[in-house]
């Protein structure tokens, strides 16, 4: 990594912004295999009170998406419903790196939380 160049900072956004967003710890209770997609998983999270599908482009990333089961991460769970390859995702997992074209890796928790915390 010692080639990489961060990208510059964005325009600054008000606050209201950021709030708008609303991001929560789930756990990832299923990793399932999106049938006619070369990339797409389907994640089936636990926010606490509800459990949601959601659908992330992950198999070319990682050797093994099953290393996911059972672990917590950050998603974006007020973005309006996107049909991708046929399916519904209910949200988007908030992962690092993929936009600066390095192998993403989770936004985790430092330590267990509960399911539905949100950030901020």
């Amino acid at each position: 990594m010692t080639d990489f160049k961060p990208a510059p900072v964005k325009p600054p956004v008000p606050i209201s912004a950021l709030e708008a967003l609303d991001i929560r710890v789930g756990t990832i209770v299923a990793v399932e295999d999106v049938k006619g997609s070369n990339k797409l998983v389907r994640l089936r999270v636990d926010f606490g009170d509800h459990m949601r599908s959601i659908l992330a482009g992950m198999k070319r990333e990682r050797a093994d998406v099953s290393v996911l089961l059972g672990r917590q991460a950050l998603f974006v769970v007020n973005l309006e419903p996107k049909r991708l390859a046929g399916e519904i995702s209910e949200g988007m997992l908030f992962d690092l790196g993929y936009a600066d074209g390095i192998v993403p890796v989770l936004a985790i928790p430092e330590g267990p939380v509960p399911n539905g915390a949100r950030a901020g």
